[in-house]
């Protein structure tokens, strides 16, 4: 108990310490240090919760989808504790439950909510003990870190087999290599998906990753297509098949990136963000409330009220702009913000920044599979940013879109929007991890913005 509560004084201590000097918001450091002083401090402080805890994973929506769940949870006037910031290394993890525990050193609260990387989850597993993980999606992501995606599906597999007793999986059904992870699993997993082909399309991208079987190898066929490689498939020698979701969503509407509206298991649901990305998060975060046995009427009024994370079309204004914050850090997510915004929610202005350190992927290969064709002829100002905006501006250019000057410094990327649109514009800005970071630290510095870790 002494070395417990040493460690939680002292990561409480390195907290407190980052946020007074300025130097960041105290998400991720304190973990490291009580982890250097107990290495079992988080799985003492998760064994304290009277109800227990949630893990969600995946290459996108992580954030949100944590969210969503937390939202839903304190609304029922349970304490939850969540590594709200992003910081979803088990290094966040563990910063977040230390932020919650007392000077005793016990952690007063009842549901832990984490959002875990993906090749944090066996960790997290047999840290955390969880009560259901959610599996949202597996896109090419960092490759410089995690390689392709059958070996993180793997790692996944391995992972989810070690379940405590009464953990359920909460997949997604309509991702290939999700279901691949799920059809190995000794435990039947609980599957979501969606329903309604009015929002989908007939062909994959040219980008899209899960193309083949994963047990003959054949190209699979798709029927529906709803974002990068998820959607309604089958081996077409019958050795593999999306399989039926038990919690589906139907009759889905999207309103740009304003709301969502859609019915999951005969109950109307409204979000008051949009994308189809984000159906697929309210879907996870509503099959992980059946787990847990939450009323799904309860659940869609959470929902409702819901606000978005710092950066997940989070919405400012600055100097007479609307701006709206979308993080975009992979050809999966980038195409499908790129076609929110420019086929729903008719924007056509933007300013595109990409960074290559280590959060985002040093490799920025991947940006030669966005579709940035789908703005040209249709946007008006585009401003590449961020410290690899010259890679982004050439980019661009191959794609016939008539782009600003790009912009390596934050500060002169919001001056040259300033400079480019008219005072009452909505401008999309679709950045990576730190290059948005970057853009929200210069609005912090203006005053037009909170720091991320208040938001």
């Amino acid at each position: 108990m002494v070395r417990r509560t040493a460690a939680v004084w002292a990561g409480k201590a390195t907290g407190a310490l980052s946020r007074l000097s300025g130097r960041g918001g105290g998400t991720t450091l304190p973990g490291d240090v009580a982890r250097a002083i107990d290495p079992t401090v988080l799985r003492k402080l998760t064994g304290d919760l009277t109800q227990g805890s949630m893990v969600i994973t995946g290459t996108n929506g992580k954030t949100t989808t944590a969210r969503l769940l937390a939202t839903m949870l304190e609304g029922a006037g349970l304490r939850v504790v969540s590594n709200r910031s992003g910081a979803n290394l088990i290094f966040g993890a563990t910063a977040a439950a230390l932020r919650s525990a007392g000077p005793d050193g016990r952690l007063r609260a009842d549901w832990g909510v984490f959002e875990i990387d993906e090749a944090s989850l066996p960790k997290a597993i047999d840290e955390i003990q969880p009560k259901a993980v959610v599996v949202l999606n597996l896109f090419r992501d960092q490759l410089d870190r995690y390689g392709e995606l059958e070996k993180i599906a793997r790692t996944m597999e391995r992972a989810l087999g070690n379940l405590p007793e009464g953990g359920r999986a909460v997949l997604n059904s309509d991702d290939p290599r999700v279901a691949e992870i799920g059809l190995g699993l000794e435990r039947k997993p609980l599957w979501f998906g969606l329903q309604d082909t009015s929002v989908a399309s007939k062909h994959l991208p040219h980008a899209a990753d899960a193309r083949t079987c994963p047990r003959c190898g054949a190209s699979l066929k798709f029927t529906a297509v709803y974002l990068g490689h998820d959607g309604v498939y089958s081996c077409p020698n019958g050795d593999f098949a999306r399989p039926a979701p038990s919690v589906a969503a139907t009759e889905i509407t999207l309103n740009g990136f304003d709301s969502l509206e859609m019915t999951v298991a005969g109950t109307p649901v409204r979000l008051p963000v949009g994308g189809l990305y984000n159906a697929y998060n309210a879907l996870a975060a509503f099959a992980a409330g059946d787990v847990i046995g939450l009323d799904r009427d309860f659940m869609a009024g959470r929902m409702h009220d819901f606000k978005a994370a710092f950066g997940r079309q989070e919405r400012l204004d600055f100097r007479g702009r609307h701006l709206v914050l979308v993080l975009s850090k992979n050809p999966a997510g980038f195409n499908e913000t790129l076609r929110t915004a420019v086929d729903l929610a008719g924007g056509s202005y933007f300013v595109l920044g990409l960074n290559d350190r280590k959060a985002d992927g040093t490799d920025v290969s991947w940006i030669w599979d966005v579709d940035f064709e789908q703005l040209a002829g249709k946007s008006v100002v585009v401003i590449p940013a961020g410290g690899r905006a010259n890679d982004m501006a050439v980019r661009l250019k191959y794609a016939g879109v008539d782009a600003s000057a790009p912009q390596t410094d934050p500060g002169r990327a919001l001056d040259q929007l300033v400079a480019s649109t008219p005072e009452g514009a909505t401008v999309h800005l679709l950045c990576t991890y730190t290059a948005m970071l970057d853009i929200r630290a210069e609005l912090v510095r203006r005053g037009w913005a909170k720091p991320y870790w208040e938001t």
